[in-house]
């Protein structure tokens, strides 16, 4: 019967017959061994093998038996790692050697010569302690994540947005990887958790990254992590954020913006499955339910070769368009009403609704920030208001009219239509409403509509 193998060992000793017998014994054990005779090559081994475990020698070439450089090692690895798991031995113990070993922050302490099953006890314990510490790291850093989120508001009414919803509930069970595209400021980062919350992941982390934001060369080390050293500032290592997100879902925004070479190096880690820190050879498996959104013309910037193709077939196996807020009607007094509610209780007001003229303004408005700004207008309006409604003249809002080029047509029967289409449009086909938004009857309405 195979012996499953656990654990990485780095031993460092300068007796060569020590090197030879503990490689013996442990190989046929654990993953992979390396032994040292100098411990000017701890950097290096560590760096190369990762270890769970060192197993370090206490006496070196300054004396025989105070155990000085061995204490001295100690604290360089514990400097470097903190929750490094290192077990010291030595051929010359005594009580107060092995308390100092453990306040210094040695996890054992090892006599030779050893016996071997207690040896091996100690090693495998020590094993598992070092195990469990990446685990509560990659915990603590998957809990910063997760603070920072908040739980998705998937809000409309419109027909437009009720397919969106429908598809949100279809896909969202599955591991299919989904490309999400609109408009800035529609709430693709909202569709994004509403499928993770969704999702059999739902209660396993949430990892989103802007790509827009990211510098291209800061692209890997955010994306993959790196190690200790790896360049300059790296005083620790860093779990990157598909590591992070291994078991839940990784959200990338704004991917439309990811330069040629760095689409080349995500698409091989979709592909493969895993990744390597920088400054690392050590190969990390990721299990990752990918989302990703753009409010580029993806399928142009194909076309016209600022994306990879094959990329673009990577992430989505599934595309989820969001319309923005002018062609959902209704949707903007629900949403409008939902920010009003939100702001009042955290601003401590009293403002309790919208009046009708308050309502109109915000029909009539285009909202070129889509979601986001309507957002930020409810709530600078919640913040300015003085009595229990807002009115028309609480909110402050830009010129909406759109910017066209200068062969736009005069023509007036051209511009009434365009009104009359665009009053139709957000009022979901209601003549009365949209009537009353265009300032007519509703009679006038029906003959302009003839």
């Amino acid at each position: 019967m195979e012996v499953k193998k656990n654990g990485k060992i780095l031993v460092i000793d300068d007796n060569e017959d020590v090197l030879f017998a503990l490689n013996l014994l442990l190989k046929p054990l654990v993953e992979d061994i390396r032994v040292a005779k100098n411990p000017e090559q701890i950097d290096r081994f560590y760096d190369l093998l990762h270890p769970d475990v060192v197993l370090l020698d206490m006496n070196f070439t300054r004396d025989a038996i105070s155990g000085e450089e061995g204490f001295e090692w100690l604290e360089h690895i514990l400097h470097r790692d903190a929750q490094a798991v290192v077990i010291l031995m030595t051929a010359y113990a005594d009580a107060d050697k092995a308390v100092r070993a453990l306040k210094s922050g040695a996890t054992d302490f090892i006599t030779k010569p050893w016996d071997n099953s207690k040896l091996l006890a100690t090693l495998f314990a020590g094993v598992e302690l070092s195990q469990e510490r990446h685990k509560n790291r990659l915990l603590e850093q998957r809990m910063e994540v997760a603070a920072a989120t908040e739980a998705p508001t998937l809000i409309g009414e419109s027909p437009v947005m009720q397919r969106v919803m429908q598809t949100v509930e279809q896909v969202a069970p599955t591991d299919a990887n989904v490309l999400i595209l609109g408009e800035n400021g529609t709430g693709k980062d909202v569709i994004a958790r509403q499928l993770c919350a969704l999702s059999h992941r739902a209660a396993k982390p949430f990892v989103s990254i802007d790509l827009g934001s990211v510098p291209e060369q800061l692209f890997e080390s955010e994306l993959f992590g790196y190690e200790k050293g790896a360049f300059t500032d790296a005083r620790k290592a860093k779990a990157g954020r598909m590591e992070t997100a291994s078991g839940g879902t990784l959200f990338l925004d704004e991917i439309g913006n990811l330069p040629l070479p760095l689409q080349a190096k995500l698409l091989a880690a979709l592909e493969r499955r895993e990744i390597s820190r920088i400054g690392s050879t050590q190969v990390t498996p990721i299990d990752v339910r990918l989302l990703c959104a753009t409010n580029a013309d993806i399928h142009t910037e194909v076309a016209e070769g600022r994306f990879r193709e094959d990329l673009l077939y990577r992430i989505n196996t599934i595309e989820i368009t969001i319309p923005p807020l002018r062609e959902r009607g209704e949707d903007i007094i629900l949403l409008a009403e939902h920010f009003l509610a939100t702001y009042a209780h955290k601003y401590n007001k009293v403002v309790k609704e919208l009046n009708r003229d308050a309502r109109q303004r915000l029909l009539r408005h285009t909202w070129p920030g889509n979601v986001r700004e309507l957002m930020h207008a409810v709530e600078r309006a919640v913040l300015l208001a003085k009595g229990s409604s807002l009115c028309a003249q609480d909110f402050v809002l830009k010129d909406s009219s759109r910017r066209t080029s200068q062969t736009q047509t005069l023509n007036l029967e051209r511009l009434e239509q365009e009104a009359i289409e665009r009053a139709m449009n957000i009022a979901g086909g209601n003549v009365t409403k949209a009537a009353e938004l265009l300032g007519i009857t509703r009679f006038a309405l029906y003959r302009k509509l003839k």
